[in-house]
Parts: C-alpha cells; sequence; structure tokens
C-alpha cells in the first residue's frame, strides 16, 4: 500500500551558495541547509521547499512561490532597498513598484530570484 510519510515540493537554482543567501539574506526567509548541498526554505506550520542547483537549470515561466504580507506597499519599498527589482508585465496594470492595480484578486508584486525564478509577494484582500 502507498502510504507517504511526508510530501515536499522543490525547484531548482543555477547557484545553491547565491540561492541560499538571497532567500535567507535578502528575503529573510528562514533557510536549513540539507545534507546534500541544498537548502530548505522553511514556509511556516512546519512545510518547507527544497532549493537544489541544477547545472542545466531552467528558470520556472511561472509564479512557483508565493510571499504573504500585510502590508504590500511597505514590503515592496523594503526589498526595494535590499536590491529586489520588481518585473512588469505587458497588458496588466501595475504601479510605479510594480504592483499590480486593478487586478480582480489580491495586490500582488512579482520579482525574480538569482536565478530567474517567480516569486510574488502579495497582500490578501
Amino acid at each position: 500500500m502507498f502510504t507517504p510519510s511526508a510530501v515536499f515540493s522543490g525547484f531548482s537554482v543555477r547557484d545553491v551558495d547565491e540561492a541560499r543567501r538571497f532567500y535567507g539574506e535578502t528575503l529573510g526567509v528562514a533557510t536549513t541547509e540539507d545534507m546534500s548541498g541544498a537548502f530548505r526554505i522553511e514556509l511556516g506550520n512546519g512545510a518547507s521547499v527544497f532549493a537544489y542547483g541544477k547545472e542545466n537549470h531552467e528558470p520556472a515561466s511561472y509564479t512557483m512561490l508565493n510571499i504573504v504580507v500585510d502590508d504590500i506597499d511597505q514590503a515592496v519599498a523594503e526589498l526595494e532597498t535590499r536590491g529586489v527589482s520588481f518585473l512588469y508585465y505587458d497588458g496588466l496594470d501595475q504601479d510605479e513598484h510594480g504592483i499590480s492595480i486593478g487586478w480582480p484578486g489580491p495586490r500582488i508584486a512579482w520579482f525574480a530570484d538569482p536565478s530567474g525564478n517567480i516569486i510574488s509577494v502579495l497582500q490578501p484582500e
């Protein structure tokens, strides 16, 4: 019988050390080193996502991680001071900081990690 003891997600990065610094220092998310040389990003409530190096890494073309915040304006401003650049998409109304406006869902802004994987920061409605 198939009975999983745990389930977790993972994604690749170009450079594990660079990615670990970005997630841990720039974003301030808790990370833990994995014995394989990769690392885990702690998501809260005991959940984590596994980040591993891949020589022929191709960035995710979709939002692969969402970070929920209470105040998106403050969060985006803080991340900009830490060197994060926000992405702009054709056909999507976004303000001068990349935060979506006129979107029928939560206020959201996107950026990429050093490996080009897309991440969002969003404020629930």
